[in-house]
């Protein structure tokens, strides 16, 4: 493992983009966008192969990178970021002529006589803003989706992963010319300046304070959003779960990226008749994997680092305010801000108000609730704003089917955690709070695309009975028409 000193602790400026060069380009773009409204399905996936041929030469380099950024493992760097990547490159390759084919609609009752359509048309110049928790799956991802769709792109990373955003920059450098994608470094000038320009669609991964300030600002040129935010993702573990993989799977699926996941079970309920057990579990399952003492698991590389000593500050005081509340640490605790490290926390007895019950932890702590009453909980996690997954553990039909019926999230998984985001055959996506539109897959496709509806009428054309003027046959025959729609349909 490479514990090389991180870019940021190195005190390197970040330099800004400037914004008549940004402007120039997405002018460039618009020619090339008008161009690619006629390509072909074997056109964008040549695109989509070239890229794919370019990261996977970047391979070690982009270990390194991340190792760099914040000492992520590279078997973490193959199975969280090329992984989701190279998946959405595939479905796309595989499928994109199927996709890109007109769909037929049939006529309605009051339609017949015409043919009509659905053709999916290139939105045009869009803008993907990613963050820094996936830098490469967030960037590249949309992007698969983008081009797949027949789209330009210009594309703003994250300031806080310098390594990889500088090892993307440059594959896109070497695969595409700047009037088809450009990336552009900087942080919050950049980010604004992009903000002010009239692009076609805006896909946005963030948080759901920034996605407001993006939607504001799309809203100035009326351009469609997709937006990937976050939120407090519960997890309930009922009396009938097998405790011990639901163990082996949530420290998974929470200590993944060191929790730094919008995906990431932010705090579980747990029945009390096996709470004790389900943490016994989880205690077991960390020392497995992570090292059976403090000093261990501070050393063990599977372990990823906080993104930057700020972001550190800020878990470390959701923690200590719920440590001073009275919650009782069951594993973990340790935090060394100097290196950016908290070790994998699970904390019980947590008081409801405390700030870890309010924001988004997005960091390596876990908060354990016990509960008795699941429509108690049911109407706790209904009262708070509504969350980019849930997640429930349960061998009963009928709790899963309650909890599936009666809440609202993004996406929810029965029995696992995470793995809706990889599964390309789904759409990712938040509601509300937690986000607008989808991705992934035909549904990334679909967000970069706009649905045109084409009606051709034939030569019989019914709809001249509909002409002025008015007489009384024509009126009549208006209000019988009327009157058939209100039998059932066939």
């Amino acid at each position: 493992m490479n514990l090389s000193p991180r870019l940021d602790q190195l005190s390197v400026p970040i330099s800004e983009a400037d914004p008549q060069h940004m402007k120039a380009i997405f002018d460039a773009q618009q020619e090339t966008a008008l161009r690619w409204r006629e390509s072909t399905a074997s056109e964008r996936i040549a695109r989509i192969k070239k890229l794919r041929e370019a990261m996977l030469a970047q391979r070690e380099a982009l270990h390194e990178a991340f190792a760099l950024d914040y000492r992520k493992s590279p078997t973490e760097v193959e199975a969280s970021e090329l992984l989701p990547v190279m998946d959405e490159m595939r479905h796309a390759i595989g499928r994109l002529k199927r996709w890109m084919k007109p769909r037929r609609v049939w006529p309605t009752s009051t339609m017949l006589g015409t043919f009509g359509s659905v053709q999916h048309q290139p939105r045009g110049r869009v803008l993907i803003i990613a963050p820094w928790n996936y830098p490469l799956s967030l960037c590249f991802g949309p992007l698969v989706s983008a081009l797949a769709a027949g789209n330009t792109a210009i594309i703003k990373p994250s300031e806080m992963t310098p390594a990889v955003s500088a090892l993307m920059g440059r594959i896109i450098g070497e695969v595409f010319p700047t009037s088809e994608v450009a990336m552009f470094e900087g942080s919050l000038p950049t980010s604004q300046a992009l903000l002010d320009l009239p692009f076609d669609h805006i896909f946005f991964t963030g948080s759901p304070v920034v996605g407001k300030i993006v939607m504001a600002a799309a809203a100035r040129n009326l351009t469609s959003v997709t937006l990937e935010l976050g939120g407090k993702s519960p997890t309930i573990v009922d009396e009938t779960a097998n405790i011990t993989l639901a163990a082996e799977t949530l420290m998974w699926g929470k200590f993944l990226n060191a929790g730094q996941s919008c995906v990431a079970p932010d705090y579980v309920y747990v029945h009390e008749s096996v709470k004790s057990a389900f943490i016994a579990e989880c205690q077991k399952v960390l020392r497995s994997r992570y090292g059976a003492t403090a000093a261990d698991q501070k050393q063990n590389s599977d372990m990823t680092r906080i993104v930057n000593q700020r972001h550190t500050q800020r878990v470390n005081a959701l923690l200590s305010d719920a440590v001073s509340r009275g919650a009782t640490v069951h594993a973990g605790g340790e935090v060394d801000l100097a290196q950016c490290y908290i070790a994998p926390t699970l904390l019980d007895g947590v008081p409801a108000d405390s700030l870890i019950m309010e924001e988004e932890v997005f960091g390596p702590v876990l908060p354990i609730l016990g509960y008795t009453d699941l429509d108690q909980i049911i109407a706790r996690i209904n009262a708070q704003p509504k969350p980019l997954s849930l997640y429930i553990w349960s061998r009963n039909k009928k709790h899963i089917d309650k909890v599936l019926t009666r809440t609202s999230s993004g996406g929810a998984c029965v029995n696992h955690c995470v793995m809706q985001f990889v599964h390309g055959g789904l759409p990712f996506g938040g509601v509300n709070n937690s986000g607008i539109g989808n991705s992934h897959g035909h549904f990334g496709f679909k967000a970069f695309s706009h649905e045109r509806a084409i009606l051709r009428s034939s030569p019989l054309m019914l709809v001249k009975l509909f002409f002025p003027p008015f007489t009384k046959g024509r009126h009549n025959f208006v209000r019988r028409t009327v009157d058939m729609l209100k039998l059932p349909m066939f």
